[in-house]
């Protein structure tokens, strides 16, 4: 990609978890995106209470870093262990929180679409979408899962984004209308 700085529109793709929450900043026009930053916020064995500090004032230091003018975050999916749903819905509250008080709008996803989105199958496999974000971003190396993550979720809102109204809400290839 030549000029990356063509590229206007900012997305932060967030991963959340109890004890990893991935991020992933990337430029797009819809179409082509490029990687920012990406990693993960690790709060180890903390407290419950600060462990979800932690993550909100992690996600409020990327916002005012970046910028981004979007958020997507992985929506919560039904868990086997009600304990752990809580905490990721605990986490992914503190997530949603930080990216509203810095102004930004948010946009949630399931894990099947975001699958869908960055691999063509909503079924994919871990492996199979940090290899797909390695090829769709260019990167030097395999990102680690939760980065991963967080970056597919940030492409699967780019690749929405980039796919007109009219196109998006055909119900079969018969209804679609360049």
């Amino acid at each position: 990609m030549s000029d990356p700085g063509a590229l206007r529109h900012r997305i932060l793709g967030i991963d959340p978890g109890s004890r990893t929450t991935g991020y992933g900043l990337i430029d797009t026009d819809g179409r082509r995106s490029v990687r920012l930053a990406s990693g993960a916020i690790r709060v180890g064995h903390e407290p419950w209470p600060a462990r979800l500090g932690t993550i909100f004032d992690a996600i409020a230091e990327l916002v005012a870093t970046h910028r981004p003018h979007e958020m997507a975050v992985e929506q919560l999916i039904f868990a086997r262990d009600p304990t752990a749903a809580l905490k990721i819905g605990q986490a992914r509250g503190a997530v949603l929180c930080a990216g509203l008080k810095g102004g930004l709008i948010v946009h949630e996803y399931s894990p099947k679409s975001v699958k869908l989105a960055v691999v063509g199958t909503g079924g994919a496999d871990k492996l199979q979408v940090q290899q797909m974000i390695r090829i769709l971003l260019a990167l030097p190396a395999t990102p680690a899962e939760d980065e991963a993550d967080a970056l597919a979720i940030a492409l699967c809102h780019a690749h929405s984004m980039g796919i007109p109204a009219r196109r998006r809400a055909a119900a079969s290839w018969r209804d679609w209308r360049p």
